[in-house]
């Protein structure tokens, strides 16, 4: 179990969030002092796709991700969020029901930032409402890059832009929710696909695979894949 932070904490944590950059100090001490604090097994539910969201979420710790399913049970992951970020604005700033469900990778805590607050902000701050709307055409860029990622390119190419993008050092650091099945779910494919692909990518001497890494061998080949 996370120790609830002090609202101080969690109002230096929102100014540092860009989201909340335009909002002054007494501002987000009184956004901040609405807020509800939540906490999540690994496992759960934080909110469902077709529910009306009460909120905007900040995640204080743990991992996250926001999904898509089918009646099949198939999932198609669309964002995989770390600590210290906001998430489901298009829930809590539109008159809309959730667009996805999210669930928590590891244990999680979060604040919840009622969303008649938000909406009373968005009212009163113009350059607050003008700088949402930035964010949430980001949220549409992003969105539409993963259409047009899972239409155009295949499987093992993006699988090739996500160990790209996500490597540090040319390694990509596994955490332990990070298993093929997850990998599947954010690539649009299944589990024996993703496990062909990094045998592929391995047994060329593009990649190497570990218990709680990826280490990238050969970043301009692995580079052209991508392309």
């Amino acid at each position: 179990m996370t120790i609830r932070p002090h609202l101080d904490h969690f109002v230096r944590q929102l100014q540092a969030e860009s989201f909340f950059q335009k909002l002054d100090l007494p501002t987000l001490e009184k956004l901040a002092h609405g807020a509800v604090w939540r906490e999540y097994a690994a496992g759960e539910t934080i909110f469902w796709e077709g529910e009306i969201s009460p909120g905007l979420y900040y995640l204080h710790s743990g991992w996250i991700k926001a999904v898509k399913s089918s009646p099949g049970g198939r999932e198609q992951a669309l964002l995989f969020i770390e600590a210290g970020h906001i998430f489901n604005e298009v829930g809590a700033f539109s008159n809309q029901p959730n667009p996805a469900t999210a669930v928590a990778l590891e244990a999680a805590s979060v604040w919840l930032l009622r969303r008649q607050a938000l909406m009373r902000l968005l009212r009163e701050r113009p350059d607050f409402a003008q700088h949402v709307i930035g964010n949430m055409a980001g949220r549409v860029l992003h969105l539409a890059a993963l259409v047009a990622d899972l239409s155009l390119r295949p499987v093992i190419g993006r699988l090739a832009r996500l160990l790209l993008d996500g490597a540090t050092d040319d390694i990509l650091h596994r955490p332990r929710w990070f298993t093929q099945t997850e990998l599947a779910a954010r690539l649009g494919t299944v589990p024996d696909v993703i496990q062909r692909a990094l045998r592929s990518l391995e047994s060329d001497g593009l990649i190497k695979v570990q218990k709680q890494s990826i280490h990238i061998q050969d970043r301009h080949a692995l580079s052209q894949i991508a392309a």
